[in-house]
Formats: C-alpha cells, sequence, structure tokens
C-alpha cells in the first residue's frame, strides 16, 4: 500500500533526525535516498554528518533528480531533501520556476506511482523575511509551491519545531 508522509520545518528544526527514526521504526532496512550536490567543503561536511548518522542497515541512494529511476516497491524510502531537490531542477532549467516546478512535480508523480511508504523531507524557507535577492525570491515561490503540492498527496505532514514533531494532517 502506498504511503506518503511530509516532514517540514526550518533549518536545524530536526526533520532529518526525526525521518530517519520514523523510518526506522517503519522497516528493519530502509532506503536513504539524498538529492543533493555537493556545491563547497562545508556543504560536504554536512553531507558527512547525515551519512555518518546512518548504520549498515541503511541502503543509500544518491540521486539528484530522477528518483523514479529507482524501484522501492514495497519499501519505506526517506528522500532528503525536497529543498535541494528542487534546487537541481531549478538551477538546471535556468532559474525557470515553471518549468522547474512542472518538471519536480511530474517527477514527484512518477515516482510515487510505486507501492512505498515513502518519507519526503522539506524546508518551510518562506517563513522567514522576504529575500531583496530577485533568484532567491524565485525559489522560494517554486518550493512554496512543490511543498503544498506533495502535502497534498501526503496521508501524513509533520511540523518540526525545536526538535518537536507537530502532526498538522
Amino acid at each position: 500500500m502506498k504511503r506518503i508522509i511530509l516532514i517540514t520545518g526550518g533549518q536545524r528544526s530536526g526533520k532529518s533526525s526525526y525521518a530517519e527514526k520514523l523510518a526506522l521504526s517503519l522497516s528493519p532496512a530502509p532506503i536513504y535516498m539524498a538529492t543533493s550536490r555537493i556545491w563547497d567543503e562545508e556543504f560536504r561536511q554536512r553531507v558527512i554528518k547525515h551519512q555518518e548518522r546512518r548504520g549498515p542497515e541503511w541502503t543509500n541512494i544518491e540521486e539528484e533528480k530522477e528518483l523514479s529511476r529507482h524501484q522501492v516497491k514495497d519499501c519505506v524510502v526517506l528522500i532528503d531533501c525536497v529543498t535541494l531537490w528542487c534546487t537541481n531542477f531549478f538551477f538546471d532549467l535556468d532559474a525557470d520556476v515553471e518549468a522547474a516546478l512542472q518538471a519536480v512535480k511530474q517527477e514527484f508523480d512518477n515516482f510515487t506511482r510505486q507501492d512505498a511508504t515513502f518519507i519526503f523531507v522539506t524546508n518551510e524557507i518562506g517563513s522567514g523575511a522576504v529575500s531583496e535577492n530577485a533568484i532567491q525570491r524565485r525559489f522560494t515561490d517554486l518550493q512554496g509551491w512543490m511543498n503544498q503540492y506533495i502535502a497534498s498527496k501526503a496521508d501524513q505532514v509533520y511540523l518540526m519545531v525545536s526538535g518537536i514533531p507537530v502532526p498538522i494532517k
């Protein structure tokens, strides 16, 4: 049976840790699908910290964009994170919000056609002040619309606040 769970919140709110615990509570051998590109050394260190938290029970997949290339039927799969996934589409499509949104939605739909439990982690980046940077404003729009799209398809949605999961759907 297909199940979609969305975990959202601010930076360092505990989203990934909660998602990992949830995945392990649902499966002894979950899949961790990382969507990030390594931009610089600081970001590489962030990725390493995430990787070090996971033990041998995890199957790790690095996939920047085409999640649907991977067969995850009957598995629990944690996708971390939607923000980085959207970033990849956004910049590959020259910051065209509409094209990126359509591409990410299509890939989301293709991927989640599988019978699996999907745990998506995302950021609430539009909760703060409006950026002076036009590219950042456009990306925030993309991210917000994609979060809404996933939330509309999700069976459960959690908002992380200071490490506490608050069920909102």
